[in-house]
């Protein structure tokens, strides 16, 4: 269904997206903002509805069809109709040389032209002769639509996901994020429906979407998020990719790197190879804590920004190892970021059938990660820090805290204590437990 809307940056395949998407989850609230109206130092530009076109030639052949692609008419297109000849027409023609087989993704949105998107091969192959041109489109006053969604905690702190809603026909590239934040905002209501954080997800036009939405959100985000994400290109096998924030240092930066922790073939990017909406938010003044996730990161895949991003490069396998991703994280916020230690000195596990009673030489198999997320669990190192401390997964780090506090050996705590705030009796009397 979602493939075959025209999105762009505004316009009815957007409008469609968005009412789509509230269908599945109905707390999802569309904002609108009015052509003309300046965000930062952007105005929202003209709405563009994009109906058809196509490309004839007088023999009757049709070389470009809105119809089979909307990636064949220019985004943003200027409205166009005429009978040009080879030669006139060939300006207007844009394809991906290095990439002969392909139409490439190509927009202008804030520069009036008009155009058509060919592969290489068929634009040297176009005979002479003269050309009908139609581009059945308009440009009018009108809205930039998006939409978000809160589900409130107990707290007031927020974990972020945003993804964008402006790429038509490509599935890594726009259609991987959509499902991934849908999907996640099901989890948070199913698996955490009285959830100790709360929970914004934002679905909107990259860059003048995001640009827009900080414009009217500012304030509160920066009052409440603890930290954010931003969803792009999460469906093929081939990479996990974590885009830092502007420093690297953020929250985000630290759970993203603990719940890649484990998985093949990672690659972390600075803000310098920034290219989506983290842009946006990390920028100065505004400096909300948020980094990038990707599988191949937008512009490191062959297929990105072309026809040939289609279902062949997405996979089920593929998103959902980055829904695994990212539940990871959402369970480390509600289980309690900050596990502390409720006895002193290493508990006794073999009474709990936790450790082996029969002591030997290789006998312990992976217990020692029991007693490793026990050891660092002060109250004071959050679950990410110890993931990267003891170098595990995110998940299985999650699986070792649940054991032991179902267990009664730790304690779950989302804000970090401070050293000798916890009181623990022991056998022989009480003692500060520094922690």
């Amino acid at each position: 269904m979602l493939w075959s809307y025209p999105r762009s940056i505004t316009g009815h395949g957007t409008r469609k997206t968005l009412e789509f998407l509230k269908q599945i989850n109905s707390e999802l609230t569309i904002h609108s903002f009015p052509t003309g109206m300046q965000v930062f130092d952007w105005e929202i530009p003209e709405e563009w509805n994009i109906h058809g076109g196509y490309l004839k030639h007088e023999s009757g052949r049709i070389f470009a069809d809105f119809n089979e692609t909307p990636l064949h008419v220019l985004g943003y297109s200027a409205p166009y109709h005429n009978v040009l000849s080879r030669e006139e027409l060939i300006p207007h023609i844009f394809t991906q040389p290095d990439q002969p087989d392909v139409i490439p993704y190509v927009t202008s949105y804030y520069r009036n032209r008009w155009g058509f998107c060919l592969s290489e091969n068929l634009k040297q192959a176009l005979p002479d002769g003269n050309y009908e041109v139609c581009i059945d489109a308009e440009k009018k006053a009108g809205q930039l639509l998006l939409a978000d969604m809160l589900i409130p905690g107990q707290r007031a702190e927020e974990i972020f996901f945003s993804t964008y809603i402006c790429h038509p026909a490509m599935a890594n590239n726009e259609l991987s994020g959509i499902a991934l934040a849908t999907a996640l905002a099901l989890y948070v209501k199913e698996k955490h429906p009285t959830p100790h954080y709360s929970y914004r997800f934002v679905f909107s036009p990259e860059t003048i979407g995001a640009i827009a939405y900080l414009s009217e959100n500012l304030r509160i985000l920066q009052q409440n998020m603890a930290c954010g994400f931003v969803l792009s290109c999460v469906g093929d096998e081939r990479a996990y990719s974590h885009i830092q924030s502007r420093f690297g240092d953020s929250l985000a930066d630290k759970a993203l790197e603990a719940a890649l922790l484990g998985q093949e073939n990672v690659t972390t990017y600075s803000f310098l190879e920034r290219g989506s909406d983290e842009r946006q938010y990390c920028s100065p003044g505004v400096d909300l804590p948020v980094c990038g996730f990707c599988r191949s990161k937008y512009g490191e895949y062959p297929e990105y920004h072309t026809s040939a991003d289609n279902f062949d490069v997405v996979s089920a396998r593929g998103l959902e190892g980055s829904y695994e991703v990212v539940c990871s994280i959402v369970d480390a916020f509600e289980i309690g970021l900050y596990p502390r230690a409720a006895v002193l000195c290493e508990p006794q596990l073999g009474k709990r059938n936790l450790y082996p009673t029969l002591s030997q030489k290789g006998a312990y198999g992976d217990t020692k990660t029991r007693l490793n997320v026990f050891a660092y669990s002060d109250g004071r190192h959050s679950l990410f820090d110890i993931a990267k401390i003891i170098g595990k997964p995110l998940r299985t780090v999650l699986g070792e805290v649940r054991t032991l506090i179902k267990h009664g050996l730790l304690s779950a705590h989302h804000v970090p204590c401070q050293r000798g705030a916890l009181r623990i009796g022991g056998s022989g009397g009480s003692s500060e437990n520094l922690i």
